[in-house]
């Protein structure tokens, strides 16, 4: 069980990069399934061929942002239909994947990777080595949330609530999309990266259906744990991967067939969209603004609470200022 923790833990990094397309942007990113691989394969290469795992896995990153930026850029210039846009570049990356590995598979076994000291300390398949990935996504966790609440992360946001309001304050949506994707993307490439590190391979079909993967994490976590405020739907996205991970190890140990797993994990976003609807967990507490004051879904008010928050609208407000011919006016 500490094992799928673990690859929960670190696939979570996958499931964040996915919630900045498909939750603040509103873009169906199918590049997931490529750069993932990319990722992967730049991380071992560069490892099997004596460098830093550090550097190695850095550069999987920058190999992911690229991969992005290509299907933001099909997308916004060559007016590609987003879906196909990712479409394509998740098929050329194969190609590109097999060129930088140069065969199917990339062993790393007897190399030294991130994974190695904890690995040769003992404490990989432990509580230990668990705290240590939980931190881990902690920091991601708090830089998204840092990065969503700055002035180019909430025009990123205002992109995917509403294209033409944003633009009609000077903002340029095309650059905000290519901008989410190459930090989605880069993110996917990390925990590839990682993850190939873990397992001690890469290998070029180890990104096939991985969109479905990062789905699920997203739409089931926060289907159980909310997503009224940033901190607390980027935080359901860590913990939903984990559940994930979870429900599969317990399947496999209830007998399940391995080729069934996409089956399952179809019939899991299937499950986390239609029983919101449908009016599963709709007692559980959950916390709302009405009026400068937080609010239960039963309509009780809790007294002496802050304001809404009145972060987007200071953001589109300081845009437009910016955005003007003369620069921010001065009273």
């Amino acid at each position: 069980m500490i094992t799928a923790v673990e690859l929960g833990l670190i696939y979570a990094i996958m499931a964040l990069g996915v919630y900045l397309t498909f939750r603040i942007l509103d873009f169906p990113d199918l590049t997931v399934d490529g750069s993932f691989t990319t990722g992967a394969a730049v991380a071992s290469v560069g490892i099997v061929n004596g460098m830093n795992p550090w550097l190695a896995t850095v550069l999987a990153f920058f190999a992911g942002m690229v991969a992005g930026v290509i299907t933001g850029l099909l997308h916004t210039k060559g007016k590609i239909d987003g879906l196909l846009a990712g479409i394509l570049t998740m098929i050329a990356l194969y190609s590109v994947n097999l060129r930088i590995m140069g065969k199917a598979n990339t062993p790393l076994l007897g190399e030294d990777t991130l994974i190695s000291p904890m690995r040769a300390s003992g404490i990989l398949g432990s509580w230990a080595s668990v705290s240590i990935l939980f931190a881990v996504c902690l920091v991601f966790v708090a830089a998204i949330v840092w990065f969503l609440h700055t002035e180019l992360g909430m025009a990123m946001r205002a992109t995917g609530d509403n294209q033409e309001m944003i633009r009609s304050f000077g903002v340029s949506t095309d650059n905000q999309k290519i901008l989410g994707l190459a930090l989605s993307n880069g993110l996917v490439a990390l925990s590839g990266a990682v993850i190939a590190q873990y397992q001690g391979f890469a290998d070029i079909s180890m990104g096939v259906g991985l969109i479905l993967v990062g789905l699920a994490s997203v739409i089931l976590g926060q289907a159980i744990f909310g997503q009224r405020f940033i901190w607390v739907a980027t935080l359901a996205v860590v913990l939903g991967a984990v559940l994930y991970r979870l429900i599969i190890f317990f399947a496999l140990r209830g007998g399940l067939d391995p080729n069934d797993m996409k089956l399952v994990t179809a019939l899991l976003v299937v499950a986390a969209l239609l029983l919101p609807r449908w009016g599963f967990l709709r007692k559980v507490p959950k916390l709302g603004r009405r009026g400068g004051s937080v609010v239960f879904e039963n309509g009780t008010a809790a007294a002496g609470q802050a304001a809404p928050d009145p972060a987007l609208a200071a953001a589109v407000a300081a845009t437009a200022s910016d955005a003007s011919p003369n620069g921010p006016s001065e009273r």
